[in-house]
């Protein structure tokens, strides 16, 4: 297994493809996962262009007949290259020659319901039975895999220039204490947006909000509107006319007046991505605005047709979520806003600035990927931040090791292993006895350490009570060991059957 830790632009997936010239002229298959299904049809097309073979594509916006035939190409062999989301590791091939994780860090690689699994890790051990090179390219590698190829146990190769003509991204942070916001955008990211626009190029703004405000608001008794189901506010969904929780789906229409006084002055509180497309519009009438969110892609080819239109140049600004930051090539995108991120810098996870590290190096490197120089402006109220600082004058590479070293000391992952048990029931106490039972039957000592039970971070969601016990070990054999020795008596505890509960080893988030 080989790690490739590549910065943003560097040509990471030049390296796939001269490798996969080398697997095809042995007449053997290749196995290609990425993230996310936005990023197949981009993949594909590459793909395609340079091998006159045939690709199978698999993931879940297809068709049963159209996954069942890719299966079968991929079985036979007839298929050179399959490509496809964490799924498709389960593909039998014919003649295996080498499987790819692109993005490895992604938090999608893991599936968190039905059958859990790391596409990431089996992967690896996927490659390990079939005795093929599994390579992982990243340029935002997660700590587990930075550890294992500083540990040895993986080939470490990096690529530290972007390729071609490409220059580094300018990056620039500017500090929004005390200054008026327009739609949740300065007046110095507007005027910067006017620079770029005038001279014919892009620009991306990045917002991890959909829908149209976070919150509804009462003006009058100051009453936030909350998901009778969950601890959460429902978001505004302005074009649909509703309040919708993204939790648990439950969806009402706009109300009319405010549940707790009456009034008829209620308003949206904060910025999503739709406020944000809708104010561009009025605030760069020229400008063509496009909108890549959930919300916005869910018809099939959606997102297909949005991406080929940017690379046309129909569209000035772009919009999105996290859909719009991983693995995308806009050449023609110069400036890249990123809004409202404080939030993240003051999560209860521990993952947290890893994630914002990821996140922040991803989104930025859109910006300047081909003759073009690159800007990234950062909007925050945090700008002394020590994450920030760090991550912006020592990139990724560095800001991660320093990570490492932070969670070795804390004993945390992946220094430590974890295993985190849910237990969600309809009275709290029902989750908090079961999992003060299954505490007691669990090792405590130097090497092994029991944390909880807690509430999960959200404490109810979906009219469940949610309540959480962490169990962390020095090696991955004691962990092992002691659940498999303790889950028989836990199965047979009465309150086993009033609680829903599940285990999730390498727990991705605390959520």
């Amino acid at each position: 297994c080989s790690l490739l830790e590549g910065i943003t632009g560097s040509g990471k997936t030049e390296v796939y493809l001269a490798l996969l010239e080398t697997v095809l002229k042995q007449g053997k298959q290749a196995l290609i996962l990425v993230p996310e299904i936005g990023l197949t049809p981009q993949t594909i097309s590459r793909f395609k262009r340079r091998f006159k073979v045939q690709v199978a594509v698999i993931h879940s916006g297809l068709t049963d007949n159209q996954r069942l035939s890719a299966w079968r190409q991929a079985r036979s062999g007839e298929a050179a290259i399959i490509i496809g989301t964490r799924s498709a590791l389960f593909t039998p091939m014919r003649y295996p020659g080498i499987i790819i994780l692109d993005e490895e860090h992604d938090s999608s690689f893991k599936q968190q319901e039905g059958v859990g699994y790391h596409a990431r890790d089996l992967a690896v051990m996927r490659g390990h039975l079939e005795k093929i090179p599994v390579l992982l390219g990243s340029a935002t590698p997660s700590l587990e895999t930075l550890q294992n190829a500083l540990a040895g146990r993986y080939q470490h190769l990096s690529l530290g220039k972007r390729a071609g003509a490409a220059e580094k991204v300018r990056q620039g942070i500017i500090d929004i204490r005390n200054q008026p916001l327009k739609n949740g955008l300065s007046h110095a990211l507007l005027n910067e947006m006017r620079i770029h626009l005038d001279a014919g190029n892009q620009v991306l703004l990045f917002l991890n909000r959909r829908g149209f405000a976070p919150a509804l608001l009462c003006h009058e008794c100051g009453h936030l509107h909350e998901c009778d189901r969950c601890d959460a506010f429902f978001t505004v969904h302005q074009s649909l006319g509703e309040i919708r929780c993204h939790h648990c789906g439950n969806q009402y229409a706009i109300p009319k007046q405010c549940h707790q006084c009456g009034s008829t002055m209620l308003m949206g509180q904060g910025v999503g991505t739709e406020q944000l497309a809708e104010a561009l519009t009025k605030e760069f009438p020229n400008y063509p605005v496009v909108r890549i969110d959930r919300d916005t892609t869910s018809r099939k080819g959606a997102l297909e047709g949005h991406l080929n239109a940017i690379h046309k140049g129909e569209y000035k600004i772009l919009v999105g979520t996290q859909m719009l930051a991983k693995g995308h090539h806009f050449p023609d995108v110069t400036l890249v806003g990123l809004l409202d991120v404080d939030g993240a810098l003051f999560s209860a996870d521990f993952r947290a600035p890893e994630r914002f590290g990821q996140l922040y190096t991803q989104v930025s490197g859109r910006a300047g990927r081909a003759r073009k120089a690159g800007t990234v402006l950062l909007q925050t109220h945090q700008c002394d931040n020590p994450i920030l600082r760090e991550l912006m004058h020592k990139g990724y590479g560095e800001f991660a090791r320093g990570q490492l070293e932070e969670r070795k000391q804390a004993l945390l992952p992946p220094a430590w292993h974890m295993l985190l048990l849910r237990a969600e029931a309809h009275r709290a106490e029902d989750a908090d006895s079961f999992l003060t039972q299954v505490a007691a039957l669990l090792p405590q000592n130097e090497t092994c350490e029991v944390i909880g039970p807690m509430p999960a971070p959200m404490d109810k969601k979906a009219g469940k009570f949610r309540r959480q016990l962490m169990f962390q070990t020095k090696t991955r054999g004691q962990l092992q060991q002691a659940f498999e020795q303790a889950q028989p008596q836990i199965e047979a505890l009465p309150l086993a059957k009033k609680c829903r509960w599940s285990l999730d080893r390498d727990p991705q988030d605390l959520l």
